[in-house]
């Protein structure tokens, strides 16, 4: 069974979770050469990791606890339209209620988090789910004292908030570079679990740059075994001289409760939200408009690439920055700026880190030649394509139905504008969707699926169901290079039939 991914303190209910991790570029001033909006206190040096056997560390929870907060939420009472009984908003059903929709009242409901002090005037930062459709919050100083919060900013994308209260003075967290943190650096969590009061629990960093899948666009969490547990959300994850290592986000868990997978946005990364959110009430990021992936050594391999490590480009939208720098499909950028860019995780931080108008050097792979381009970004749209599921046609076309080519028992169709309205395609998208995968196929186990648009197969473009079958009938090899649309954005993938056709011979 897949564990439960949980973010913590979620009112309604714990969640269930269901490209950009240079998070060292995320230091103030990544994103503007001018002074940040929020001055938090740093400190740079690399941990001592000499053979330092601490016995108590009582020291840092008193020099930390100070500027961790809790922070109570809640959200008022409201009638909103009844969707429970689907057609209540049709008009012959209005006339029974005056011409409105019916509606049912919500009730009040009440949330708990944390939060950490980032600045002397009352900043703070937690997480997006803590205050994400409050109406009022009020943050638990460790003075006494409950200030009434505003938010300042959220980024649902990094679940990262900023909330600001009114006063002057306050113990301000100093923050680490998780550029320096290593596997095994022991550290301490600091929150208030299940709002019975700030608790301290410690560990270590178990891994650094985990994408667990939480449906953020940005994932680049440190892991720790620091037992956090709900309540712990927007707290601190510090190291063992009491500076910011990250904010607890989340845990994995099967039962809903703390499994030893606890997990925090980067410090860095914090930092660099946080700024933005106080500067425009939102974070700006930089946009180069391609669909990357992880480069797989089955993708290098069917590329002729001796290289397996890079962002391979699967789409270049048109009329975007990377289109205009000339980037094309099956491109691998391996650099930008200078700085290694080994999967898309890290190629959607780097880019994501700069403004919109700062200019990329990127260093790629084509056809297996070095090339150096440089591209200008813009702002990145808000707006996510997403895919829809594919209804079909009674007589869809099979891919090699004799199994004498490749993508055995595949059965694809025209995109009719039917189709395309069903599945809310891109009006620019050309291929082949398909109708059905066999589930025992070597096509299903490498995750074609129906509702997918096969684009192109072994580098030759496929504007129909027809090319689709008979590119598949003259593939060569049982490896086969499957360009697709799938899920709202485009990917390569690599369909292997060698096993299933050796075993046939057998």
């Amino acid at each position: 069974m897949n564990p439960i991914q949980t973010l913590f303190n979620r009112r309604k209910a714990l969640w269930a979770a269901g490209v950009l991790a240079l998070a060292g570029a995320f230091a103030a001033g990544a994103q503007s050469a001018s002074k940040p909006a929020v001055e938090v206190k740093r400190d740079a040096q690399p941990i001592n990791r000499g053979p330092l056997e601490m016995g108590s560390f009582s020291h840092v929870v008193k020099q930390v606890a100070p500027s961790v907060v809790k922070i109570t939420t809640s959200i008022k009472a409201r009638r909103v339209a009844n969707t429970q009984f689907p057609g209540f908003d049709h008009p012959a059903f209005r006339q029974f209620f005056g011409g409105r929709i019916p509606q049912i009242e919500t009730p009040a409901q009440s949330g708990l988090g944390s939060g950490v002090i980032i600045s002397t005037d009352g900043y703070i930062a937690t997480n997006n789910h803590v205050v994400e459709g409050a109406d009022e919050v009020i943050v638990a100083l460790d003075d006494g004292r409950e200030l009434k919060a505003k938010v300042v900013g959220r980024d649902p994308q990094t679940d990262i908030a900023v909330i600001k209260v009114n006063a002057k003075d306050l113990p301000a967290i100093t923050f680490a570079d998780t550029n320096q943190i290593e596997v095994g650096d022991r550290v301490l969590a600091i929150g208030n679990p299940f709002g019975i009061g700030e608790t301290v629990t410690t560990g270590i960093i178990s891994a650094k740059g985990r994408r667990p899948g939480l449906g953020l666009d940005y994932e680049d969490f440190v892991q720790t075994d620091a037992a956090i547990n709900p309540g712990n959300s927007g707290g601190a994850l510090v190291d063992i001289q009491g500076r910011l290592v990250g904010i607890n986000t989340a845990i994995l868990s099967r039962s809903g409760g703390f499994q030893g997978v606890g997990l925090a946005v980067p410090a860095n990364l914090v930092s660099q939200v946080a700024d933005s959110l106080v500067k425009n009430g939102k974070v700006v990021r930089g946009y180069l408009g391609v669909g990357a992936q992880d480069l797989t050594p089955a993708l290098a391999d069917s590329l002729g690439l001796k290289a397996h490590r890079g962002a391979l480009v699967a789409d270049v939208q048109p009329g975007s920055p990377a289109a205009k720098a000339g980037l094309k499909n099956g491109d691998v950028i391996t650099g930008v700026n200078g700085e290694k860019v080994e999967d898309a995780n890290r190629l959607t931080f780097a880019v994501g880190a700069v403004a919109p108008g700062s200019k990329l050097e990127l260093n790629l792979l084509r056809d297996g030649k070095t090339q150096t381009v440089t591209a200008t970004t813009t702002e990145r749209p808000a707006n996510v394509a997403r895919a829809g599921r594919h209804g079909g046609r009674s007589e869809p076309e099979d891919l090699a139905p004799t199994d004498e080519g490749v993508l055995n028992g595949v059965a694809v169709d025209d995109l009719t504008p039917q189709v395309r309205e069903q599945l809310n395609l891109p009006a620019r998208l050309k291929g082949a969707v398909i109708a059905n995968v066999e589930p025992d196929s070597a096509a299903a186990k490498a995750g074609l699926r129906a509702g997918d648009v096969i684009l192109e197969i072994n580098k030759k473009p496929v504007t129909s169901a027809k090319d689709a079958v008979e590119l598949s009938t003259k593939a060569e090899s049982k490896k086969t290079l499957v360009r697709l649309y799938s899920r709202g954005t485009t990917i390569f993938v690599v369909v292997d039939e060698s096993d299933s056709a050796k075993g046939a011979s057998d």
